[in-house]
């Protein structure tokens, strides 16, 4: 695409996941469309009877024993977001799903939200809340104010795109909106207008709805909006109504002039957005218009610059219903003959009749389809259509109903061109007009050597990643190394367990990762601090300088180091740089130090002998390259001003020889293995450093494999939570002298907090370790004291936690303050000396 065609408007799909019935991702959902797949579950009694539903309902013959089910709404990874169990339990399952499915469309995107060079809004809407109505009303009836104040915060709309960007760490604006069917185009539309207005720089729209519980079906009502037999008939004559689905969908739009200047993979481009809203001007709240719906078509049409003429495909709203469907399709033909002619020239179609309708994410799904269609250029089939409704004038106007796959090919030059509708229960109307995506750019060139990582929180969560990338490198073929290892570089947040492969091609590579390869693989993990590097500096190259002229060769951002260093290039500086002296050995390592250094790969120090001293010194800018190439020809107990390196490396730090010890590799080659070692080993590497000055872009790849387990509360009808039996912590505390009484709370507060973690089956956990690092907040901590302060009959005061944020601390802390143990010398300076440290790490963690 000429840059002189986009338009400042233009914004770009860069990120898509979803869950759909049938469907865990996106990848699914098209091969789904492409079959034409109704995901309807009919279910057996049995299975209603074990769902709670009442034996008289099932057997009423208006009962229709169908759902479009969503699976595993009970699983959650809390740990990788740092939910803790007893938060999960009572956290909408909406607001779990479409947390997870933030992260993925991000993922796709190749953004890692902590590196991103900007501020990323989020614009989501979620149904309503079932889980809270026939899960947890009850047993919450007579909650404390702390825990009604807790089941707020989980389980209200208003915290669904907030917590998205709390937990993400997202800057940008943050909005939760709700406008019942046409909820997530309209989060898309206030999404694009923030871009528009430079609020953010990227933006998550979406929705989610899921209804609890899911096995179960509905009762069908002559008039209202459900099908008798659990299919969506859209434009069709046997047209009785839809089925309701469950699904969560979010999209990651950019800046289109952006996202083609920074690589991105580009799913289709929103070429204009329209709201409205019906007002009173028809005949009930819940009734739709013509009028509303054409002028919002014909709004986002112009918004686009983009005339009737041009679209090729309209996904509608098509709910299936006998009132409705004429209405749109009324709406369509009253703004599409205002300029163009031709019977049939327009598809049409509804993804309801596959997945059912998804009340507030019905438009993200339309939205995702479509997309997919404009990019693989090809329409998939509407189901359930045989003959049109009659009271449906297909012929008054362009459309026909798409009913079968086939080719979408661009006419007369012109790209592909869609749109997409949402209509509310209440009158808000929304419009997207999209476009194919622009030409993807020419592979990008790999380097003779490209280095893939991957990382996860726990060695089987790493063992999958590596079984997905490898399955998906295998199934593409087609994708470029250069571009598959910026994107798992850049695109992906670094977690405790790592490996990598150096690699000459991705079949090389997936070969490697699905066998696990020891030889091939490095793996790592980081335990604790991150590690500091030390450089080892050889005084003599020892290889000719065959390693040297090597990555010379085939690493551009060294030649320009080399050239920096030395002024010299080409023949000149392999000449050079193969000499067998100490300027040579000087000059290779010098240029390898501050290459490093600008991948983010910063040394603690620098060890080894006379060259060590002066690559370090130049490092330090206390020499220049000129005075340290005259000082290498001097004998070293000459110099002065140059401090002593050390000879060995430093307990705990990691050694990275700029020379290497051995012959195995070379080159390109040998820097990616020593770079992906330090990484493994859990230093930070600045990868986009890594790929500066190099035109790779970014792909969709597999998203982070998560680690969900059950976190449920069942509906039974039982009051508030057991009242614990009365703890005799007091007469123990009397009982006990000196510290034994710090040890006496640091058990109570721990077995408190294993409670909240989910139970003492998993381990107590470590006393001291920061608490907020573990997940937990202000009011967990608080509900934690106020257990503490019944069966001591004291007071005590959590926000203490803030200065004291480890068991063992806070627990010697409260043993002074009640007057159990004194407070000793020693702990009086450390206190007044931690105290400034602990306050700004809870700040960072939010606690302050």
């Amino acid at each position: 695409m000429d840059q002189h065609d986009i338009r400042e408007t233009d914004i770009a799909i860069v990120g898509m996941a979803c869950r759909l019935p049938g469907a865990p991702s996106v990848e699914a959902f098209w091969r789904n469309l492409r079959e034409g797949v109704e995901s309807t579950t009919f279910l057996s009694d049995e299975e209603l009877l074990a769902a709670g539903v009442d034996p008289q309902l099932i057997n009423d013959p208006n009962y229709v024993k169908a759902a479009q089910l969503l699976p595993d709404i009970d699983t959650f990874d809390a740990d990788l977001f740092r939910v803790t169990a007893d938060e999960a339990e009572i956290l909408d399952p909406q607001q779990r799903q479409f947390l997870e499915c933030a992260l993925e469309a991000l993922e796709d995107a190749g953004y890692d939200p902590g590196a991103y060079d900007g501020t990323i809004g989020v614009y989501a809407g979620a149904g309503l809340n079932t889980y809270l109505l026939n899960n947890l009303h009850d047993r919450y009836r007579d909650a404390s104010t702390l825990d009604d104040y807790r089941l707020m915060l989980a389980n209200d709309k208003d915290f669904l795109a907030t917590r998205v960007s709390y937990k993400l760490d997202l800057r940008g604006p943050s909005l939760s909106i709700n406008t019942a069917c046409s909820t997530s185009l309209v989060a898309v539309h206030t999404a694009c207008l923030s871009l528009i207005s430079g609020d953010c720089d990227a933006a998550l729209a979406g929705a989610v709805h899921i209804k609890v519980p899911q096995r179960k079906g509905y009762r069908y009502q002559e008039g209202m909006i459900l099908s008798p037999d659990g299919h969506c008939r859209a434009f069709d004559a046997k047209a009785q109504g839809t089925i309701v689905g469950d699904g969560v969908g979010v999209v990651v739009l950019k800046r289109l002039r952006d996202a083609l200047d920074d690589g991105d993979f580009i799913h289709a481009v929103i070429k204009g957005t329209a709201v409205n809203n019906d007002g009173a001007a028809k005949a009930g709240y819940t009734a739709p218009t013509v009028e509303g719906q054409a002028a919002v078509i014909r709004d986002a049409q112009e918004i686009a610059d983009c005339p009737p003429h041009t679209i090729g495909y309209v996904e509608a709203h098509g709910t299936g219903t006998p009132l409705g469907d004429p209405i749109e399709v009324t709406a369509l033909n009253t703004v599409f003959t205002e300029d163009t002619e031709g019977v049939g020239r327009c598809a049409i179609g509804s993804v309801k009749t596959n997945i059912g309708h998804l009340d507030v994410a019905a438009g993200m799904a339309g939205l995702i389809k479509t997309s997919l269609m404009l990019r693989h250029a090809e329409l998939v089939p509407s189901l359930n259509f045989e003959s049109p409704n009659p009271d449906i004038d297909f012929d008054a106007g362009p459309f026909h109903v798409a009913t079968e796959l086939s080719d979408w090919p661009a006419t007369d030059g012109a790209p592909r061109r869609a749109g997409v509708s949402a209509f509310g229960i209440g009158g808000t109307n929304a419009h997207v007009v999209l476009e194919a995506p622009p030409a993807r750019p020419a592979p990008s060139e790999p380097r003779p050597a490209e280095l893939l990582v991957l990382s996860a929180r726990s060695p089987q969560a790493l063992q999958r990643a590596m079984a997905d990338l490898a399955r998906h490198l295998r199934k593409h073929p087609e994708l470029s190394p250069a571009d598959v290892a910026k994107t798992l570089g850049v695109g992906r947040r670094a977690h405790r367990h790592r490996c990598a492969v150096v690699c000459s091609d991705l079949r090389e590579a997936a070969l490697a990762l699905a066998l696990a390869d020891r030889e091939q693989l490095i793996t790592g993990e980081l335990v604790g601090d991150r590690p500091d590097v030390v450089y080892g500096v050889a005084d003599r190259l020892g290889d000719g300088g065959a390693h040297a002229v090597a990555l010379l060769r085939e690493l551009p951002a060294y030649r320009t180091e080399i050239q920096a260093v030395t002024g010299t290039d080409g023949t000149a500086a392999e000449a050079l740089l193969g000499s067998d002296d100490a300027a040579a050995a000087l000059v290779a390592q010098l240029a390898a130090a501050r290459l490093f250094t600008a991948w983010g790969v910063r040394p603690a120090a620098v060890t080894g002998g006379p060259v060590a001293r002066l690559v370090a010194a130049c490092l330090a800018g206390e020499l220049t390259v000129p005075e340290a190439l005259r000082l290498v020809e001097e004998d070293p107990a000459t110099w002065t001003g140059v401090p002593p390196t050390p000879s060995d490396t430093p307990t705990g730090a990691l050694l990275l020889r700029l020379q290497p010890d051995g012959t195995a590799s070379l080159g390109l080659h040998r820097t990616a293995h020593d770079l992906a070692t330090v990484w493994t080993a859990g230093a930070d590497v600045d990868w986009e450093a890594f790929y500066d000055g190099e035109q790779r872009c970014r792909v969709p790849l597999p998203h982070y494999p998560f680690e969900r387990t059950r976190h449920w509360i069942e509906p039974e009808h039982r009051a508030a939570r057991r009242t614990p039996a009365p703890d005799a912590l007091p007469e123990r505390l009397a009982a006990a002298v000196g510290h034994e009484r710090v040890d006496i709370i640091t058990e109570f507060v721990q077995r408190k907090i294993a409670t909240v973690l989910g139970g003492e089956a998993g381990g107590l956990p470590e006393t001291d370790r920061n608490l907020f690092d573990m997940g937990l907040d202000s009011l967990i901590l608080i509900d934690v004291t106020a257990h503490l302060g019944d069966a001591l009959g004291e007071q005590v005061d959590a926000s203490a936690f803030v200065e004291y944020p480890t068991i063992r601390s806070f627990s010697e802390h409260l043993a002074i303050v009640l007057g159990l143990v004194e407070e000793s010398p020693a702990q009086q300076d450390t206190t007044r000396t931690s105290r400034r440290a602990q306050r700004a790490a809870a700040r960072r963690t939010g606690q302050a």
